[in-house]
């Protein structure tokens, strides 16, 4: 006999969590494409003005980011390209589990040299893009279209 108080509990084992279990993820890998895009978008539009990389950014990059082996200039010039490519790729949902491999290795390395105390909110993004990596973009994306028109087109081979 079920107590009372297990009800609610045994309700949500036997009822909600089947059905919320055949919910497609597709809106859920939306949001993580378009939010963590915009991070990394909003992040590279701090670093560029109209004539290009500010000197702001090359300043940060020589004195605060202590970065190893790569010259602080080519780092600056590399991370604001990746932000703002790999942004862009990620909303589109082009190449989205590329992108998000390129993103997780430059939030591994913004923890473990630039912001190492700040590893709440980067395992927050690398959640996410783990989940993206391995779930891919979903439907709502051009990668979805391109995999359907590449898989009709071979099978009218």
């Amino acid at each position: 006999m079920t107590s009372p108080l297990l009800k609610p509990l045994e309700r949500y084992y036997r009822h909600l969590a089947p059905w919320l279990d055949r919910l497609p993820l597709d809106a859920v890998l939306l949001l993580m494409r378009v939010v963590l895009g915009s991070v990394f978008f909003l992040s590279a539009l701090t670093k560029v003005d109209a004539g290009g990389i500010m000197q702001s950014t090359f300043f940060l990059f020589e004195n605060e980011y202590d970065l190893p082996v790569i010259p602080p200039a080519l780092a600056a010039y590399l991370a604001t390209l990746a932000e703002i490519s790999l942004s862009l790729a990620l909303w589109a949902g082009l190449g989205t589990r590329l992108a998000a491999t390129g993103l997780l290795c430059m939030t591994l390395v913004i923890q473990t040299f630039v912001y190492p105390g700040a590893w709440v909110t980067h395992g927050l993004w690398a959640g996410c893009l783990l989940n993206l990596i391995l779930r891919g973009p979903g439907i709502l994306s051009l990668d979805w279209l391109l995999n359907a028109w590449l898989t009709d087109s071979s099978r009218q081979r």
